[in-house]
């Protein structure tokens, strides 16, 4: 098992973490921005990290669900390596998750949810709301980095390969607006190229 050392040079060698003033996709600001689908670009690092998360899971599954765009690599080596299904919602046209493609999901079915960031845990809140949904159970949370503040949603703790304290701000308390640093808006929810959060 790799220490959390490994893991953090991953993320920079591969610019999966970078540094600077970004908003996030939360509408909140942070000087740390963090997209795994650069890390992900490797099968073999994708692997790596799914089979993490498995050994950090006390759990045991029926399937593993994750949300689209960013979730779903990382969600597919999870169940890889787990040896259960895996699943994904699509947004409809109202905006909220639906299933599709002929996926679906079974009552008491035990549903692992795996993410590539956790930060305010908006879309997982809106997983595990489907889920539940089915009359399925979401039994765990997971993900690559967990920076969230309760590192816990709806009661379920968040297994993750890297935990980050990385402060975010509202934009009129952001201390980088404040000394004039040019915002970058990486977001998937603001631009096609990347997915920060």
């Amino acid at each position: 098992m790799h220490d959390r050392n490994h893991w953090i040079r991953l993320l920079e060698s591969t610019e999966a973490m970078l540094t600077g003033h970004f908003l996030l996709s939360s509408g909140r600001h942070s000087d740390r921005y963090i997209q795994c689908a650069k890390v992900l670009e490797s099968p073999e690092n994708a692997s790596a990290l799914g089979q993490a998360i498995v050994g950090g899971l006390d759990i045991q599954a029926d399937r593993v669900a994750s949300p689209p765009l960013g979730g779903i690599l990382i969600g597919y080596e999870v169940a890889r390596h787990a040896g259960v299904p895996f699943l994904f919602p699509e947004r409809g046209p109202d905006g909220v998750f639906q299933l599709r493609r002929g996926f679906t999901l079974r009552r008491e079915e035990r549903i692992c949810i795996v993410e590539d960031v956790i930060t305010t845990g908006r879309t997982t809140r809106e997983l595990v709301a489907l889920v539940k949904g089915y009359g399925a159970i979401p039994v765990a949370l997971a993900c690559i980095v967990d920076r969230s503040e309760t590192h816990e949603i709806d009661g379920l703790p968040i297994a993750s390969v890297l935990r980050l304290q990385i402060p975010t701000y509202d934009a009129v308390e952001c201390p980088l607006c404040a000394q004039s640093i040019p915002v970058q808006q990486p977001g998937s929810r603001h631009d096609p190229g990347g997915v920060s959060r």
